[in-house]
């Protein structure tokens, strides 16, 4: 059964772009040989990721992620069982939202700034679909 996992999460430590590289490189590794396929957005301190694949690996693959030091305040912002991958192109695409038009994210929230925090799951993966949609996803393909 194939599920979409949401979650937020907010970094530990400062992120610098070696961090993010390392973050990406690890999960283009892993993640195929898992069948997780995703989308990691980050922002200042704040990353919001979703996870494609099967429930028992996104959902063991969401407890790493939620236990690790290197994350706090972890939130779930949506999951589902789904027909289909929305993100099966890519073994982790990454946006990085400082090179994104700022009225993009102004659309669906109040200032125009990711704040997973202060919108809900919904609104949240509506963003991500237009970041797809306008070709915002910076990454190598699977």
């Amino acid at each position: 059964m194939l599920v979409r996992l949401l979650y937020a999460s907010r970094a530990s430590e400062t992120l610098t772009a070696e961090v993010i590289d390392h973050i990406l490189a690890a999960s283009r590794k892993g993640n195929p040989a898992l069948g997780i396929t995703g989308l990691l957005c980050h922002s200042g301190d704040i990353f919001m990721q979703v996870l494609e694949g099967g429930r028992d690996a996104v959902s063991q693959l969401y407890n790493n992620i939620s236990q690790d030091p290197r994350h706090r305040d972890v939130v779930l912002l949506q999951y589902e069982e789904i027909t289909e991958r929305r993100f099966a192109g890519w073994t982790m695409g990454q946006v990085n939202l400082a090179r994104v038009n700022p009225s993009i994210l102004l659309k669906y929230s109040e200032r125009p700034v990711l704040d997973p925090y202060a919108v809900s799951g919904k609104v949240s993966m509506a963003l991500l679909e237009e970041l797809i949609a306008t070709a915002s996803i910076v990454s190598r393909p699977c």
